[in-house]
């Protein structure tokens, strides 16, 4: 039995959720994916997986393996990788990451610019509103926008950027702005799913009674007469009237710049979110890693410093 091979299947069709999906990814046939398991369980003595009519489980056993097996493959790839150069130069295949309409503006520029200046160098640019796990999706590069919970990662500071809640003048014309956070119940909201976290906003104010300077954020419910789960789709919800959306200033700059949107309740809005690039923070940094973050980072750094309309 070759033990890496063999590892390299459980980790397979664990990845795909059966056996199937790890014949199919592999390009080996079923009952040699299914005898690869079988093998690994009888040379460990232990069971590894439970099969369903459905899926692949893991035992108690199995998730610790599959754990190791991970850290293993991952380091002995890591030495393939240096043996055949990786480490020396600049070359090989990257997958990065970042939000929708941010990685459109700025992050696939910055990496049309950079296959310029690397030609042994391969890019896939992977954009999404979803925060991507960088192990299980095999992530060498990340964009992240707000705090960084995940303290695995090794963070490179880019810049803020910050909510603006903006409205259309046709839309203000005829409702009117509103004047406090209390006035946002009577006007029809525009929701963006994946930040907005349902129908609540959060906002910063001044604590009552408190001393001058101070602000706490206070949640304020909205009414959201459309919901939608992109950027883009909330920005040509407002251009078109529907409401009052709230989103990111730089997803905004180009309208708020030419005034097809108008910003309302500045001064409440809360702490800017801080904008990242991430990766897991390697032993040993493969040269076309540190080769993008050298060249994206001072790039991205000043599209935040002066955004589209600034």
């Amino acid at each position: 039995m070759d033990r890496f091979e063999a590892m390299r299947t459980l980790l397979a069709a664990i990845d795909g959720g059966s056996l199937s999906a790890a014949s199919r990814s592999l390009g080996v046939p079923l009952p040699t994916v299914s005898r690869r398991v079988s093998d690994l369980e009888a040379h460990l003595r232990a069971q590894l997986v439970v099969r369903t009519s459905r899926k692949l489980l893991l035992t108690e056993a199995g998730e610790a393996y599959v754990a190791a097996c991970r850290r293993v493959l991952d380091e002995l790839d890591a030495a393939e990788r240096a043996a055949t150069g990786e480490y020396r130069t600049p070359r090989g295949d990257m997958l990065i990451t970042a939000p929708i309409l941010f990685g459109r503006m700025h992050v696939e520029p910055v990496v049309l610019d950079f296959l310029k200046a690397y030609p042994e160098i391969n890019v896939r640019l992977a954009l999404s509103d979803h925060v991507l796990d960088l192990v299980e999706t095999h992530v060498d590069l990340a964009v992240r926008i707000g705090p960084l919970p995940d303290s695995r990662l090794k963070a490179t500071r880019l810049g803020a950027v910050r909510w603006v809640t903006c409205a259309s003048p046709a839309y203000l014309a005829a409702r009117g702005a509103p004047q406090s956070l209390e006035a946002l119940a009577g006007h029809d909201c525009i929701a963006f799913d994946r930040l907005s976290a349902g129908a609540v906003w959060l906002f910063r104010g001044d604590r009552k009674g408190g001393k001058a300077g101070q602000s706490e954020t206070i949640a304020v419910p909205i009414r959201p007469r459309f919901a939608v789960d992109t950027a883009d789709g909330a920005i040509d919800a407002a251009l078109a009237g529907a409401g009052i959306a709230r989103i990111l200033s730089y997803q905004a700059a180009t309208a708020l710049a030419d005034g097809r949107l108008v910003v309302v309740l500045e001064g409440a809005q809360p702490e800017p979110l801080p904008v990242h690039l991430v990766h897991l923070g390697q032993a040993i940094m493969p040269l076309k890693m540190r080769a993008f973050a050298e060249f994206a980072t001072p790039r991205l750094r000043a599209c935040l410093a002066h955004p589209p309309g600034a």
